[in-house]
This record gives structure tokens, sequence and C-alpha cells, in this order.
């Protein structure tokens, strides 16, 4: 286990970041159009939360780029000043520069279509999954991903992250100009022990240890709330259902990744939670070509029945920034 961030980011320094939070459950807020979003609602799988008309009127424009993607219908989702944190990268501000992002990501996948998958919204913020599909050296490749948002008063997005995992981009590469993937072999034991029980819901009091186990590398810790429910992945074909198997994700990762997270945005729906922590990763022998304090973050899903989903890219994980370059320079051409 990786102990040496523990003393900087503990239970007592993580708990002064709970009044910066964005939090709450509160039931569903009725919009200007007279329900829900309805509008919205039918064109998702399951929609959660407070839903303000600010958090409607971004939806619906959401969802337009996901059927007609655009440089004018992407941008029509940001502030003129906004930023944009994509994987991987530092954040991108402004509609030039946020403009110029896409323009080059859909040259490399013109036929890019989304549909809403688990959405929360809370106000002000709001996470949205999606599950993408693209077209990539002949191959159609779906992937999912969080649209994480925080948002003004007129439904346009001021800050942005976006948590996905670039590998299933590349995974269309000849094995040989790829990097083995981080989480290869992992798999839940043979003989799995005994079930823990069925998790709890995630309250906001568990956001200071939950942080301290991040940023300790504590991968027993952060598997052992999730009970029998199981943790699907980057890397992963199926949930893995045992303590053993999930635990052995996580330490894979934290071989690999030194974190420094700080906690984000926190969003409550009826029956999903989305917490969001961002900050860095550092490899933690020291001696890898990818540097440090690489640009890095996870979003975790609580679903309805406990189930655990972890969003995030691995590349930065297992290739520095020439060898990425590369990759995505092999895929255009």
């Amino acid at each position: 286990m990786n102990m040496r961030r523990y003393t900087r980011t503990g239970a007592f320094a993580a708990a002064t970041l709970l009044a910066g939070l964005t939090i709450g459950a509160g039931p569903a807020t009725a919009t200007a159009e007279g329900g829900e979003c309805a509008a919205v609602r039918e064109k998702v799988d399951r929609l959660e939360g407070r839903i303000t008309p600010n958090a409607c009127a971004f939806m619906k424009r959401q969802i337009v780029f996901g059927e007609a993607p655009s440089l004018q219908t992407y941008l029509d989702i940001f502030d003129e000043e906004a930023s944009l944190w994509e994987a991987g990268g530092k954040p991108q501000r402004g509609h030039e520069v946020i403009g110029a992002s896409i323009r080059t990501s859909l040259r490399l996948v013109p036929d890019l279509r989304y549909r809403g998958t688990n959405v929360v919204a809370d106000g002000a913020v709001m996470m949205f999954g999606q599950q993408n599909t693209v077209t990539l050296k002949g191959h159609k490749v779906s992937y999912p991903q969080i649209a994480r948002n925080v948002l003004g008063d007129d439904g346009k997005t001021i800050q942005a992250r976006r948590y996905y995992d670039r590998y299933e981009l590349v995974q269309v590469l000849p094995e040989s100009q790829r990097p083995r993937p981080l989480f290869a072999g992992i798999a839940d034991p043979l003989r799995p022990g005994p079930r823990g029980a069925a998790p709890d819901r995630f309250h906001t009091q568990e956001i200071p240890a939950r942080l301290a186990a991040w940023n300790s590398g504590d991968a027993a810790a952060l598997a052992a709330r999730t009970g029998n429910a199981g943790l699907a992945g980057p890397g992963l074909d199926r949930a893995l259902t045992t303590q053993d198997g999930k635990t052995a994700y996580l330490r894979r990762l934290f071989e690999n990744a030194d974190v420094e997270f700080r906690a984000g945005q926190v969003a409550f729906g009826r029956t999903t939670t989305y917490i969001e922590w961002h900050g860095t990763m550092t490899d933690p022998s020291g001696t890898d070509a990818k540097g440090t304090d690489i640009p890095f973050g996870i979003v975790e899903r609580i679903g309805p029945k406990g189930e655990w989903e972890l969003y995030f890219d691995t590349l930065p994980v297992i290739a520095d920034e020439d060898e990425i370059r590369g990759l995505f320079k092999a895929l255009a051409s």
C-alpha cells in the first residue's frame, strides 16, 4: 500500500473540503416545461435528481449534440468562457480552444453518436452518463463516458470534465502497436470466498475517509464498502464480484499510479450517486518517462443495487505523452 500521501490528505484534512462540494439529495424539481424535463427523460435510460430549469436546458443541448454532432451543437453546450478538462490533458478554456479540440475529434470520428444512460442532475451539477459509438479503422467501437458539468443559470456549462478510457479507442490498432492493457489478467478467483453484505447507499459523511483511501492507495478499504455488489471499470469484460477481484483491480492501479486527489462534485439521485475525485498522478517508481503530476481523475457511480462503476482514462497510466500522440497519429492514418 502506498502510504506516502496519507498525512497530507487524511480524514481531518479532507473534512475541510466538504463545504465546497455541491451536494444534496432533495426530490426532483418540476421544470418550466411542466414536468421533470419530459423531453429529455424519454431519451435517456435513467434520469434522477433535482432537475432545475438550467439542468433541463443543458440536457437538451447535450442530447442534440449526441444525435447530430457538429462544431455548433457542441459549442452551444458551453459558456463563452467555459473550461473543459478532457481525459489525460490540461484544461481548455473558451470557445476558440474548445472548438478547435472538437473539430480535431470529429475529423477522427465523424460518425460519433451517443445516447444518455444514467443521468443525475443535482441543481447546477450534472453527471451525464453516456454510451458513445464511433468507427475507427473500419471497426465499430462503443465505450462509456461521464460528462461532468457545472452549469450557469442559463444551462450553459461553466466548467466541464470528461471521464472515459481512451484505451478503448486504440484497441483497434494491432497489438504490437499499443501498450499492454493496464488490467491484463485481472479477474475474480476461480473459487471465490463468501460474499459480503449488500452495501448501503453512499452518504456525504463518507467523503473524507474515502478521499483518504484513494490518496493512500488503500484498495481494501475502497473495495470493502461495496459488499456483494459488482465492480465495473476500464479494462474489464465483466464485472468483478469478489473482494479479492475488486482489491486486485485497485492494487494494479495503485502499483502504477500514485494519485493525489481532491474531492470534486457529488450528485445524488433517488437511487444513484456519482462521486468525482480529481487531481494528478505520478509513477510510483519515479523512473518512468511519463513524468510527475499528470492530470488525472476518477468518477465513481454507485447504482440502485449498490453496483459500483469507475470511469477513468488508463492511457496516461501506461504511456507517456509522446506514446499517446503516436497512438492517435496511428489511428488517424
